[in-house]
This record gives structure tokens, C-alpha cells and sequence, in this order.
């Protein structure tokens, strides 16, 4: 997003994650105009240190489905971002807060549906048709 022109603020506990943001940028982050600021995304000061009072979108992606929730609950009720967006690993629960009004991203349903694509193609090209699962 940064390559793009546009504002990025990341937050995170880890003050070591900041160097996972500059793998293959052509600059630092900060020279590109992004903000890493160090704290817990539960913490409305470090919510607000990081910029959530201006921002257009805000993404949580932490690595906790309740976290992420939450999170995003509070980024659009309280700092009523325009664009909320949480990610949540249980599908049946991205699932319940998506027609709640939340939008979330499901890794694990993407996943599925890949494998499920996958195994339906092979089974197209002569693969085996059998239900049963294959073992791991």
C-alpha cells in the first residue's frame, strides 16, 4: 500500500516486527511514509498514537480471532472508521460477525476452498472421485 502512494500505520506489540515490514522494500519504512508504533491494539492510546482518529481503513490482524474482534468492534463504533476489516481464523464465526455487519477475511475458509477446488480438478482430470479423505 505504501508502494501505492498511500498512508500505512502499523501497531504491534513486537518492536522487532518492524524489521518484518522493510523485508524487500527498496527503502525504510519510514522513508516510504509508513508509521510503526509499538503497543497493544486493545489500548485506545496506542490505537490513537498510531493514527486510528484519521484513518480511512483499519485492518486487525492479530493473532487472536476474539482480539480482532474486538479490535475492529471499537475501531468502528467509537473512531467510526469508514472501512473495518477483521481477520478471523474460525469460519463459522467470520461467518456470524460478517452478517453482523463486520467484514471479516477467513484464511481458513480461503483455505478450504482451495483444497476443496484442488481435489474437485483433480477428480476432473481422472484423479480419484472416492469421498474419502486421503491421509495426511
Amino acid at each position: 500500500m505504501l508502494r501505492e502512494g498511500h498512508q500505512v500505520s502499523c501497531l504491534d506489540e513486537d518492536p522487532e516486527s518492524h524489521a518484518r515490514l522493510e523485508v524487500g522494500l527498496e527503502k525504510s519504512w519510514e522513508d516510504l511514509g509508513g508509521q510503526f508504533t509499538v503497543g497493544a491494539g486493545l489500548e485506545t492510546e496506542a490505537l490513537e498514537a498510531a493514527g486510528i482518529e484519521g484513518a480511512d481503513v483499519f485492518i486487525a490482524s492479530t493473532d487472536g480471532d476474539n482480539t480482532n474482534i474486538v479490535i475492529s468492534q471499537i475501531a468502528q463504533r467509537r473512531y467510526e472508521v469508514p472501512t473495518v476489516i477483521a481477520r478471523v481464523l474460525d469460519p463459522l464465526r467470520a461467518e456470524w460477525y460478517q452478517r453482523q455487519g463486520l467484514n471479516t477475511v477467513c484464511p481458513t475458509r480461503v483455505a478450504i476452498d482451495l483444497l476443496e477446488g484442488e481435489v474437485r480438478n483433480a477428480a476432473g482430470r481422472g484423479g480419484s472421485t472416492d469421498d474419502t479423505p486421503a491421509a495426511a
